[in-house]
């Protein structure tokens, strides 16, 4: 049987084709306001049905593009030419050090997750695990990562998930990347695209399920989750800690840290760090991961994104959610903390990642 998720995919997927995909978006002035899309002459219409919101779905990913570059056509990625260079026998999982083919020359250095515990002849759910700013990239997300409470990808696999941990440029193994020399706009665009070429490896792997995959990040994985999420359908779940405000409550809407090369150069040299010229926002990035399901960490005294604006955009989002009949699938909790991933926080993302694709864990960690 056919999910919801599913029929709703189809019908967003036909709205686009209906209305004109290769269209340019019309600028909307106010992000915040999901239940309206505008026609190419900029009059308003309501929101209130699925082929409604795919219109305002694709709006918003075309807007994302406008700040990050367009998103190359995946019919012309090579062949992932997955190669491992070490193994390590982990608590309960072997990590095994890789690398594959995103476009020739480069290749996208990971570890890779496989848990001991892994029923015969079953295919198991899969995660990817993306890593905060950190010179350790990768290696980060591990608990011998030297943070305690950011170790979700070996906690992942002990749990039975098969998990990705790729590095995002310039940390990790990727700190000499050359964002001069890539064919990208952002550094963004080029973590989304990785990301997808993650989930075409675990995709293609005979011991992973291709429908139980999903993303979790903190930090900079967190809103790299939300973006590869955004572009990529096949991810079912999204679990962001400490990654999204809206722009105009990130840091006082000071976006300077949004420009660097790493992540959307545009904000500056096009947009002039002014949020309201920025062509989208979290706002929207939340509600374009509806009907699949969206947990958030957002903690009450987070000093990088701050929770008000997260309660004013999750109260936005909701509605979307209902309309596409995921209301339950949109969870935010904000723990008492700062910039941190709480153990009780983790335990409450892993089980509703467990819910949505449908999982026993092997064991029950943190």
């Amino acid at each position: 049987m056919r999910s919801i998720g599913h029929f709703i995919f189809l019908l967003l997927l036909t709205a686009q084709l209906a209305h004109g995909a290769n269209q340019e978006a019309p600028q909307y002035p106010d992000h915040s306001r999901l239940t309206i899309y505008l026609d190419s002459s900029g009059a308003e219409h309501p929101v209130r049905t699925p082929e409604d919101w795919a219109v305002r779905r694709r709006h918003i990913v075309e807007g994302m593009e406008r700040a990050m570059g367009p998103l190359p056509d995946r019919s012309k990625f090579p062949p992932l030419d997955m190669r491992v260079r070490e193994e390590f026998q982990g608590d309960g999982y072997v990590r095994q050090t890789i690398s594959f083919t995103a476009e020739p020359p480069d290749r996208v250095p990971a570890h890779l997750y496989l848990p001991d515990r892994r029923p015969e002849d079953t295919r198991s759910p899969a995660m990817l695990a993306l890593h905060p700013t950190s010179v350790h990239g990768k290696g980060r997300v591990t608990a011998a990562g030297g943070e305690p409470n950011r170790g979700y990808g070996s906690e992942l696999a002990r749990r039975g998930y098969v998990v990705i941990a790729p590095d995002h440029p310039p940390f990790g193994d990727y700190k000499k990347y050359d964002f001069a020399a890539d064919p990208y706009v952002s550094g963004s665009m080029k973590g989304i695209v990785n990301c997808m070429r993650c989930v075409d490896l675990l995709a293609a792997r005979d011991d992973v399920d291709p429908e139980r995959i999903g993303v979790i990040g903190h930090s900079l994985g967190g809103h790299n989750a939300m973006f590869a999420a955004a572009f990529d359908q096949r991810l079912k779940v999204t679990v962001s800690s400490c990654g999204w405000t809206p722009f105009h409550d990130y840091r006082g809407a000071k976006l300077g840290p949004w420009a660097q090369e790493c992540y959307m150069p545009l904000l500056r040299n096009k947009y002039r760090l002014d949020p309201d010229r920025v062509p989208f926002d979290f706002y929207e990035v939340v509600a374009a991961l509806a009907p699949r399901a969206f947990f958030s960490n957002s903690p009450l005294h987070d000093s990088n994104f701050d929770v008000a604006g997260v309660k004013k955009a999750t109260a936005k989002a909701h509605p979307v959610f209902k309309l596409l009949g995921a209301a339950d699938r949109l969870e935010v909790r904000h723990p008492d903390c700062g910039h941190d991933f709480p153990p009780e926080v983790r335990r409450e993302a892993y089980a509703f990642i467990d819910r949505v694709l449908n999982h026993t864990p092997t064991h029950k960690v943190p």
